[in-house]
């Protein structure tokens, strides 16, 4: 891009190590497909409110749609052209006029245990100390070993393994696939089985959100969207727009696409971990939005009354 002229395309990203990894990967990727270069796709760098308040919970803050609502002015402002997200960030419902443009193939959807002292869950010492800020993942555990004590624990990725590896917890749980595009991945003790840990609905996915009638921005994208991935992602967003759980609600939901099938897996838990309500679904990829609906508006129907909006 020559100099002084105005960027092809404008990516607004949050600034943190994990998130300007996924901005570069986009940007790397929109380039090749549109034949120019890297610098012309420029990287805004917004702060969220969610990257401002670091000590405090989410839920008491107002959940994870914090780690995107300035993003989204920014958009409906024109600020931007476009927006990168780990996609279990982005809120079910997006603001009018915004839509999810595209998503890129997905990565490990699976959590991976960090720790000093130990390889395992099983390994951890009676009543040891778990930090994390997810209540998804704050019921799993809880639910695994009841005798251990889970506290808060935010940060970027570095920070909380930092804290894991120092002592300052006995454990913490983090997503696989921000170790991988970290290149952290060694630092993981143990990746843990879905079965017991199944991801929140878009965990490993990077999510794509523009103006609904930006034309120019939604036919580059086009370039490098990944059909599979939206497929699953529209049946895991669907599902938990269906539940419409508070930010405190443990919900998981994993939807994968073989064989042409599209087959889910959603699940909700008290927050604390003494019981699991599971479900499943299967059907083919082009009704993953009414598949993931139907889903969850079946497992609301089996929730014992209170479940969704316990504190």
């Amino acid at each position: 891009m020559p100099s002084g002229s105005a960027p092809l395309l404008r990516l607004g990203t949050r600034g943190s190590p994990l998130a300007l990894a996924q901005a570069h990967q986009v940007q790397a990727r929109l380039a090749a497909a549109l034949a120019v270069a890297a610098s012309a796709i420029e990287l805004k760098i917004i702060k969220t409110t969610g990257d401002a308040i670091q000590y405090r919970p989410l839920a008491e803050i107002g959940g994870k749609g914090l780690f995107v609502k300035e993003i989204e002015q920014a958009l409906i402002e024109g600020a931007i052209d476009f927006a990168v997200h780990s996609a279990k960030d982005v809120p079910g419902v997006l603001p009018d006029g915004l839509m999810l443009a595209c998503c890129l193939p997905r990565e490990d959807a699976r959590d991976a245990f960090i720790s000093r002292t130990a390889a395992s869950f099983a390994a951890l010492a009676p009543g040891a100390v778990v930090g994390t800020a997810s209540p998804r993942r704050q019921a799993m555990v809880k639910r695994l070993r009841g005798d251990l004590t889970v506290v808060p624990l935010r940060g970027n990725v570095e920070t909380r393994l930092k804290k894991a590896e120092s002592g300052a917890v006995g454990a913490t749980v983090l997503a696989m696939a921000g170790l991988k595009r970290l290149g952290l991945v060694h630092r993981a003790r143990a990746v843990l089985d879905l079965d017991a840990f199944l991801p929140a609905p878009g965990q490993g996915a990077i999510a794509l959100t523009a103006r609904a009638a930006d034309t120019r921005a939604l036919q580059a994208l086009a370039a490098i969207a990944h059909a599979e991935t939206h497929a699953e992602l529209t049946a895991e967003r669907a599902f938990l727009a269906e539940l419409e759980g508070s930010c405190r609600t443990p919900i998981a939901g994993l939807a994968r696409l073989e064989g042409g099938r599209l087959r889910f897996k959603g699940q909700v838990l008290r927050t604390d971990g003494s019981e699991r309500f599971d479900i499943e679904a299967e059907g083919a990829a082009e009704d993953a939005e009414r598949l993931g609906r139907e889903a969850g508006h079946e497992l609301a129907g089996r929730l014992p009354e209170g479940v969704l909006a316990e504190d």
